[in-house]
Protein backbone atom coordinates (compact mmCIF):
# COMPACT_ATOMS: atom_id res chain seq x y z
CA UNK A 1 0.00 0.00 0.00
CA UNK A 2 2.83 2.33 0.85
CA UNK A 3 4.43 1.58 -2.53
CA UNK A 4 1.21 2.37 -4.39
CA UNK A 5 0.72 5.61 -2.47
CA UNK A 6 4.35 6.62 -3.07
CA UNK A 7 4.06 5.79 -6.77
CA UNK A 8 0.89 7.88 -7.09
CA UNK A 9 2.52 10.82 -5.30
CA UNK A 10 5.63 10.59 -7.47
CA UNK A 11 3.51 10.46 -10.63
CA UNK A 12 1.48 13.46 -9.46
CA UNK A 13 4.75 15.37 -8.88
CA UNK A 14 5.94 14.65 -12.41
CA UNK A 15 2.58 15.63 -13.92
CA UNK A 16 2.61 18.87 -11.89
CA UNK A 17 6.16 19.69 -13.01
CA UNK A 18 5.32 18.94 -16.63
CA UNK A 19 2.19 21.10 -16.42
CA UNK A 20 4.19 24.00 -14.91
CA UNK A 21 6.77 23.80 -17.68
CA UNK A 22 3.99 23.71 -20.26
CA UNK A 23 2.48 26.86 -18.70
CA UNK A 24 5.86 28.63 -18.85
CA UNK A 25 6.05 27.91 -22.55
CA UNK A 26 2.60 29.40 -23.12
CA UNK A 27 3.35 32.63 -21.25
CA UNK A 28 5.24 34.88 -23.66
CA UNK A 29 5.75 38.55 -23.00
CA UNK A 30 6.47 40.83 -25.94
CA UNK A 31 8.66 43.80 -25.04
CA UNK A 32 8.34 45.55 -28.39
CA UNK A 33 5.41 47.88 -28.86
CA UNK A 34 4.00 49.86 -31.75
CA UNK A 35 5.40 53.36 -31.40
CA UNK A 36 6.30 56.04 -33.88
CA UNK A 37 9.62 57.81 -33.34
CA UNK A 38 10.67 61.08 -34.97
CA UNK A 39 14.33 61.70 -35.72
CA UNK A 40 15.40 65.05 -37.21
CA UNK A 41 18.53 65.48 -39.33
CA UNK A 42 18.99 68.79 -37.44
CA UNK A 43 16.87 70.81 -35.01
CA UNK A 44 18.57 74.22 -35.31
CA UNK A 45 19.47 76.49 -38.21
CA UNK A 46 21.47 79.73 -38.25
CA UNK A 47 20.70 81.95 -41.25
CA UNK A 48 23.72 84.13 -40.46
CA UNK A 49 23.35 87.71 -41.74
CA UNK A 50 20.36 88.39 -43.97
CA UNK A 51 19.12 91.64 -45.49
CA UNK A 52 15.98 93.22 -44.10
CA UNK A 53 12.95 92.23 -46.19
CA UNK A 54 14.27 88.75 -47.00
CA UNK A 55 12.00 85.70 -46.69
CA UNK A 56 14.58 83.35 -45.15
CA UNK A 57 13.61 79.70 -45.67
CA UNK A 58 14.94 76.44 -44.24
CA UNK A 59 13.71 72.86 -44.54
CA UNK A 60 13.98 70.53 -41.54
CA UNK A 61 13.81 66.88 -42.61
CA UNK A 62 12.89 64.02 -40.33
CA UNK A 63 12.49 60.26 -40.47
CA UNK A 64 10.09 57.93 -38.67
CA UNK A 65 12.49 55.47 -37.04
CA UNK A 66 9.70 53.77 -35.08
CA UNK A 67 7.47 50.88 -36.06
CA UNK A 68 4.09 52.67 -36.34
CA UNK A 69 2.84 55.57 -38.52
CA UNK A 70 3.97 59.03 -37.34
CA UNK A 71 1.44 61.88 -37.41
CA UNK A 72 2.33 65.54 -36.84
CA UNK A 73 -0.69 66.85 -34.93
CA UNK A 74 0.41 70.52 -34.88
CA UNK A 75 3.36 72.65 -35.90
CA UNK A 76 3.33 76.19 -34.45
CA UNK A 77 5.78 79.09 -34.54
CA UNK A 78 6.62 81.30 -31.58
CA UNK A 79 5.51 84.44 -33.45
CA UNK A 80 3.67 85.63 -36.54
CA UNK A 81 6.88 86.47 -38.40
CA UNK A 82 7.64 82.75 -38.75
CA UNK A 83 5.44 80.38 -40.72
CA UNK A 84 5.82 76.60 -40.90
CA UNK A 85 4.50 74.21 -43.56
CA UNK A 86 4.70 70.47 -42.94
CA UNK A 87 3.91 67.00 -44.18
CA UNK A 88 0.30 66.39 -43.13
CA UNK A 89 -0.07 62.75 -44.16
CA UNK A 90 0.96 59.97 -41.75
CA UNK A 91 4.64 59.07 -42.17
CA UNK A 92 5.10 55.30 -42.47
CA UNK A 93 7.91 53.62 -40.51
CA UNK A 94 11.24 54.08 -42.29
CA UNK A 95 10.06 56.98 -44.46
CA UNK A 96 10.75 60.72 -44.24
CA UNK A 97 8.88 64.00 -44.08
CA UNK A 98 9.76 67.67 -43.80
CA UNK A 99 8.88 70.96 -42.15
CA UNK A 100 9.64 74.14 -44.09
CA UNK A 101 10.06 77.26 -41.97
CA UNK A 102 9.94 80.77 -43.45
CA UNK A 103 11.12 83.82 -41.46
CA UNK A 104 9.86 87.22 -42.68
CA UNK A 105 12.57 89.75 -41.85
CA UNK A 106 10.59 92.78 -43.04
CA UNK A 107 10.85 95.62 -40.46
CA UNK A 108 12.75 93.38 -38.06
CA UNK A 109 16.40 94.47 -37.98
CA UNK A 110 18.74 92.91 -35.43
CA UNK A 111 19.33 89.49 -33.91
CA UNK A 112 16.50 86.95 -33.82
CA UNK A 113 15.82 83.53 -32.32
CA UNK A 114 12.52 81.82 -33.11
CA UNK A 115 11.13 78.46 -32.05
CA UNK A 116 8.80 76.06 -33.86
CA UNK A 117 6.95 73.54 -31.67
CA UNK A 118 6.22 70.19 -33.32
CA UNK A 119 3.56 68.03 -31.62
CA UNK A 120 3.29 64.43 -32.79
CA UNK A 121 2.05 60.98 -31.80
CA UNK A 122 5.57 59.59 -31.46
CA UNK A 123 7.88 58.93 -28.54
CA UNK A 124 8.10 62.07 -26.37
CA UNK A 125 5.21 63.81 -28.16
CA UNK A 126 6.91 67.20 -28.66
CA UNK A 127 10.01 68.39 -30.52
CA UNK A 128 11.41 71.94 -30.80
CA UNK A 129 13.10 73.46 -33.84
CA UNK A 130 15.06 76.72 -33.59
CA UNK A 131 16.08 79.30 -36.18
CA UNK A 132 18.49 82.16 -35.52
CA UNK A 133 20.18 84.92 -37.46
CA UNK A 134 20.85 88.62 -37.77
CA UNK A 135 18.81 90.97 -39.97
CA UNK A 136 20.89 93.78 -41.45
CA UNK A 137 18.94 97.03 -41.53
CA UNK A 138 18.08 98.08 -45.06
CA UNK A 139 19.63 101.31 -46.29
CA UNK A 140 17.23 104.21 -46.17
CA UNK A 141 15.84 105.01 -49.58
CA UNK A 142 16.72 108.52 -50.74
CA UNK A 143 13.77 110.84 -50.91
CA UNK A 144 12.80 111.92 -54.38
CA UNK A 145 12.70 115.66 -54.93
CA UNK A 146 9.25 117.13 -54.77
CA UNK A 147 8.33 119.17 -57.81
CA UNK A 148 6.28 122.29 -57.21
CA UNK A 149 3.94 123.42 -59.91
Amino acid sequence: MKKTFLTIMLAAGFVGAAFAQDQEKKTITLESSSDAKIEFAKTTHDFGNIKEGTQATVEFTFKNTGNAPLVLTSVTASCGCTSPKWTREPIAPGTSGSITVVYNSRSRPGKFTKTVTVKHNGEGGTQYLTITGFVEKAAAEPESPVQNQ
